[in-house]
């Protein structure tokens, strides 16, 4: 398990989020199984990456902000224990502590430098732009017409519409210029076939299902952590003041301790939670939910059309908007994260 992961599950103990049900196994239209099962291993690749290199990036950010308040707690040990004074007989190992400090903030350093020097961040959201693109690859593949602009590389570029000004480089472009020729081969007069037009709207309705699911839970997630933080960190900060009060009628070298790392922790907790974009991802997750609700629902009433190709254009409506929506909510979170680089304090 990734650390933010169990750092994150940590955090969470105790709460019950409603758990989604089990994705329902899409049945794929005949016509479109040769183009999935071609597009699939560079989908796989794509989203290994991203997730390897997603994992690295965010579990930093969680390990330098924690890293720093732990750093505060060894500098204020040898104080509370009161190893600082020289008659102590534990004075000789307070070096202990000061060695123990200085390796957190020198592995703070490797940290940031290793992440700096491999572009994790950088190599993650190229990644996880690659895999988003890949993966709709199929589901857009009936609605573009590749003979409209022959010498456009990325499919996306032959619709013609919101979600497709995301650049995903020359290995995606190259897994869209294998499969043009297959595509327009599969795909030269499907619309044409009532079963394709069931099966490909019944198919949409699926994906779009799960796309719905995913985003509900991840808006409850992030709901669920960013009200299990701010709690954390309010009784964090009133232990703090309770503690400096305290302070004023009782000399204790605990209570000191306690008034430098509650509230390093406190910020700790606090920077990585802002780092991890948390709110908004709960608010775009809900607007997701919602919109693609909205979309699912026309989509379902072909499914009982009695003129299948007649309702072709509903179809293909839906998963026009579909993809934008989704793209477009995409390339907002990569413009918003692409300048938050690994904090280092």
């Amino acid at each position: 398990m990734a650390f933010h992961h169990a750092v994150q599950r940590l955090l969470l103990t105790g709460i019950r989020l409603p758990v989604p049900p089990p994705p329902v196994r899409p049945v794929r239209p005949a016509a479109l199984i040769p183009l999935i099962q071609a597009i699939a291993p560079a989908h796989r690749a794509f989203n290994l990456r991203a997730i390897e290199y997603g994992d690295r990036y965010r579990s930093a950010f969680w390990a330098i902000y924690l890293l720093i308040a732990l750093a505060v707690l060894c500098a204020g040990l040898p104080l509370a224990l009161g190893w600082d004074n020289a008659q102590h007989e534990m004075h000789h190992f307070s070096i202990i502590w000061v060695i123990s400090e200085l390796l957190i903030i020198m592995f703070v350093g490797l940290i940031y430098w290793r992440g700096h020097r491999d572009d994790w961040q950088g190599q993650w959201l190229a990644a996880r732009t690659q895999a988003e693109l890949t993966w709709y690859l199929p589901l857009i593949a009936p609605v573009v017409n590749f003979t409209d602009i022959p010498h456009a590389t990325n499919w996306y570029a032959c619709l013609n519409r919101p979600g497709h000004d995301l650049q995903a480089g020359d290995d995606f472009d190259s897994v869209c210029s294998a499969n043009r020729r297959l595509a327009r081969t599969l795909l030269r007069d499907v619309w044409s076939d009532p079963e394709f037009v069931v099966e490909y709207a019944r198919w949409t309705v699926t994906i779009l299902e799960g796309q719905r699911q995913y985003h509900h839970h991840v808006a409850l997630r992030q709901h669920a952590l960013q009200h299990r933080v701010h709690a954390i960190t309010a009784w964090l900060f009133a232990l703090t003041g309770l503690s400096a009060l305290a302070h004023l009628v009782v000399h204790s070298n605990a209570l000191t301790l306690a008034t430098m790392f509650f509230p390093a922790l406190g910020a700790s907790l606090h920077g990585a939670l802002a780092q991890s974009e948390a709110y908004r991802l709960e608010a775009a997750s809900e607007r997701l939910t919602m919109e693609l609700e909205r979309l699912i629902e026309p989509v379902k009433a072909t499914l009982t059309a009695a003129d299948p190709i007649a309702s072709a254009e509903v179809v293909r409506g839906a998963v026009l908007s579909a993809v934008a929506l989704i793209l477009d909510e995409h390339q907002d979170w990569h413009m918003l994260v692409r300048p938050h680089h690994l904090p280092l304090g």
